[in-house]
Order: C-alpha cells, then sequence, then structure tokens
C-alpha cells in the first residue's frame, strides 16, 4: 500500500467559513471533526494535510455570487476599512482559540523552522495569511499588528478594488489584463512586506498589478492558488508571460482546485474531472519547472472536483498522479518541499 503524500497547501478559507457559522462552538467543530466545509482537524488527517496558508478575508456585503452559483462577472464594491477590521479580527481569534484548545495539534508557524518542527511531531502547521489588506492603514500601523499575530503572507487584493491596489473581476473569459495595478500606497506596501520578509501573493492581482510587483519586489514571485490561462481562460489565471517571470524569480504557483479555474468553459461544476487538475500541472510544470509547483487548493472558499470533496480526498489527486506517472520524489516536492523551500526564501 503507498504511503499518503502529506500537503502543505497554499491557500484555504476555512477561517471564515468558521466565523461564517452558526454554530455554538466553531473551534470544537473544526477539532472534533464536522460535516460541513472542506478542512477540519479530522479531515485534515485523513488526506494528510500536514499544513498550509490559512486565509484571513473579510467578505464583500455585496452579493458576489450569481443566482445560479457562478462568481458576479462584476467588481463588487471596496469595503470599508473598519468591516475588514471586523471579520479579520474574528477570524483570527477564532485561530488563536483553536490553537489554545488543541493541545498542540495545531500551531501557528512563523518561519519555516516551526513548520517543518510542528508537521514533525503530527501537528496541523499554519501560517496566517491576508486576502485583501482592506483592514490595513496606508501607514501600515495594523500591518505590524498582524505580524506580531502571526501574518507571513499577505494578497495586497482581493477581487475588488482597494486603496493598494485593483483587483480581477469573475469574468470568463477574459484576460487578466483587467485596469490598474498598484497604487503609491501598493508599491509602499510591497517595499515594506519585503523588508519583512512577509510573502506577497500575486493570486487576485490585475495583469498590470502583477508586473508592478515584479518591478519593486526582491522576493520571488508567488501565486498561492491559480491556474494556467491558457488552459482556462478566467482572469484569475496567469498567462505564459506571468508563468515565465514567476520561473525566473525561482517563484511558486499553487495549482487552485476551483473548478472554474480548471474548466475550460469556466463553470463551477462538482463534477468537474480530477483529469483536468493534472493538465493544469502538466503544463505548470512544463513552463516552471518541477521545483516550483505545488497546491493551492482553495477549500473552503470554493466549488472543488466532487472526487476530491474535501481535504480528506487529496488522496484522490495523488493517485491520479501516481497513475499518469508521476514519480514519488515529484509527489514529494508538490505535496510539501517546494512549499517549504519558497517559504524558506520568503518568510525565513
Amino acid at each position: 500500500m503507498t504511503k499518503p503524500t502529506p500537503v502543505f497547501d497554499g491557500h484555504n478559507d476555512v477561517l471564515l467559513r468558521l466565523y461564517k457559522s452558526t454554530s455554538k462552538d466553531p473551534v470544537a467543530d473544526f477539532l472534533n471533526g464536522e460535516e460541513a466545509g472542506h478542512i477540519d482537524l479530522k479531515k485534515a488527517r485523513a488526506g494528510s494535510l500536514a499544513g498550509g496558508l490559512f486565509a484571513l478575508y473579510s467578505p464583500s456585503a455585496a452579493k458576489t455570487r450569481l443566482p445560479n452559483g457562478q462568481p458576479s462577472p462584476n467588481l463588487p464594491p471596496p469595503l470599508s476599512m473598519d468591516e475588514a477590521r471586523q471579520s479579520v479580527a474574528g477570524e483570527l481569534a477564532i485561530l488563536m482559540r483553536i490553537e489554545r484548545a488543541s493541545n498542540g495539534a495545531v500551531a501557528i508557524c512563523r518561519n519555516v523552522t516551526e513548520i517543518k518542527a510542528a508537521m514533525a511531531r503530527g501537528a496541523l502547521a499554519v501560517v496566517v495569511h491576508i486576502e485583501g489588506a482592506e483592514a490595513i492603514d496606508e501607514s501600515l500601523d495594523f500591518l505590524d499588528v498582524l505580524y506580531a499575530a502571526g501574518l507571513r503572507s499577505l494578497g495586497p487584493v482581493w477581487s475588488r478594488t482597494n486603496i493598494f491596489g485593483h483587483g480581477v473581476p469573475f469574468r470568463f473569459p477574459s484576460s487578466p489584463d483587467t485596469g490598474d495595478g498598484l497604487t503609491q500606497a501598493g508599491e509602499n506596501l510591497v517595499r515594506v512586506c519585503n523588508e519583512m520578509k512577509i510573502l506577497i501573493d500575486l493570486s487576485h492581482i490585475t495583469e498590470k498589478g502583477f508586473w508592478d510587483v515584479a518591478r519593486l519586489s526582491k522576493a520571488p514571485l508567488i501565486a498561492t492558488h491559480s491556474n494556467v490561462h491558457a488552459l482556462c481562460q478566467s482572469p484569475r489565471n496567469l498567462t505564459d508571460r506571468q508563468l515565465d517571470a514567476i520561473r525566473d524569480t525561482g517563484g511558486m504557483v499553487g495549482l487552485n482546485f476551483a473548478t472554474g479555474f480548471l474548466r475550460d468553459d469556466g463553470n463551477m461544476r462538482p463534477d468537474t474531472d480530477i483529469d483536468l487538475m493534472v493538465r493544469h500541472l502538466d503544463y505548470l510544470i512544463g513552463k516552471l519547472g518541477e521545483d516550483r509547483v505545488g497546491l493551492g487548493s482553495d477549500f473552503d472558499g470554493a466549488t472543488v472536483p466532487e472526487k476530491i470533496g474535501s481535504a480528506a480526498g487529496l488522496p484522490v489527486l495523488f493517485a491520479a498522479l501516481r497513475a499518469k506517472g508521476y514519480s514519488e520524489p515529484l509527489l514529494t516536492k508538490i505535496g510539501t518541499a517546494n512549499w517549504l523551500d519558497v517559504l524558506a526564501r520568503t518568510i525565513g
């Protein structure tokens, strides 16, 4: 019997799901397991999910989905700082309570040494990420507060405009060249993130914003949860030119499981074939090489293929990759080693 491949995942939204939950005790739900959602501690252990970047995300007040469940093609309106901070604080508090109540089974990690130590003792290694920096003020005072709480990864924008830059809409089909890039405040944010060793995530930014970061940043270019534009013409996906730039900086791409970023019709459908995930991985490896590709599931934030279903289903993907001829050393790179390498070169 093949030993399960451990996974360090580039992106999930479980903290948002727990924050929005109507349960009396979302912390206990996560630690003890529940029917709802893609990730809890029980599902993580069943699927050999060893850790990942856990997002703090501030939801829009306006509806961001159409009646059929598809994402709206229009950018949601900007979010106020007060709204953003309320949800960020709430999600971060839930994570801290999970760590405290877990008796060592969940660990917030601030560097790769801590990630490796957590994984070695069987704990779920959590790196705090913020998806869209609406909670952060232009003077970046709140960035220091979040850093002290464990933040080590930051996406300047989600798919809406803020004081730092512009995100891409969920329009399909579309180029990622949908609008302006970084603002002056956004350029300063990139410089400060470099100084503080905070990973800069490019997954939701416009193409112009991508090239702004590429021009300014001294760190590897990283898209934590994006796919291949040549295979699925979503603006959330990366063009060949962007992939070349990521490769040239020793960067990284995490494969997004969201079916709308896998399928050539852009539909969010759970009956999506896992072979599409393999096609995107094949393409990414062909462009970036074996050392620059991992997973960025978007669990608890998207519709994923039903054959995977949740974190417990991660071995299904690895079985499909083995069937396609992927070697065990390559699967180890995709599962954990590539993420740990690029994190060592960004957050330390």
